[in-house]
């Protein structure tokens, strides 16, 4: 069985995000440890927010307040100067920082990226490793954060860094 398939096998069919539940959480610590699992979270993490998928990035290490996510260089994420597209820089940062917010946020809270600023430092290319070390957030109480991401190619040389404002506060309840 493919590892999407065994994926959406796990989620159940009226699957509600904004139950008192921390989907992000469950999937990677029931996937992460699983061949194909990585691949199989980054995928349905696509699904689940299809423009973040378009880039085609991989979560490889999620634990609470940290996330590592990798993109390959190929020609889907290139602009004209044969280099990764900022704007392909800007959806990683955005992955990386929700990924690793995600992780660490309560069952009965949520998250929305309320602003972003990136800072583009060398043109990008290769292999690109975002990580992001975000703060430990403890309630559901609303408050905004500052979620740091630093991109980096292959020679560990930072292309990019950028800052996530995200605003936390509690899941609607249910009607």
């Amino acid at each position: 069985m493919n590892p999407l398939a065994a994926v959406q096998n796990m989620i159940p069919k009226n699957l509600s995000l904004d139950g008192p539940r921390n989907l992000v959480r469950e999937l990677w610590d029931k996937l992460a440890v699983v061949p194909g699992g990585k691949r199989a979270f980054s995928a349905v993490v696509g699904r689940m927010a299809p423009y973040t998928g378009s880039i085609g990035a991989s979560v490889v290490e999620l634990s609470p307040g940290w996330a590592k996510v990798v993109l390959r260089d190929r020609r889907a994420v290139r602009n004209h100067l044969q280099c990764v597209h900022a704007i392909a820089l800007a959806n990683l940062a955005e992955l990386c920082g929700n990924v690793a917010m995600a992780y660490t946020l309560p069952d009965d809270a949520r998250f929305i990226v309320a602003g972003l600023s990136i800072e583009y430092v060398k043109k990008a290319r290769g292999l690109i490793t975002a990580t992001s070390e975000c703060p430990i957030v403890d309630s559901s109480a609303r408050e905004e954060f500052e979620v740091p991401v630093t991109m980096k190619d292959a020679a560990g040389e930072v292309v990019a860094t950028a800052t996530l404002r995200t605003l936390v506060g509690p899941k609607r309840a249910k009607r």
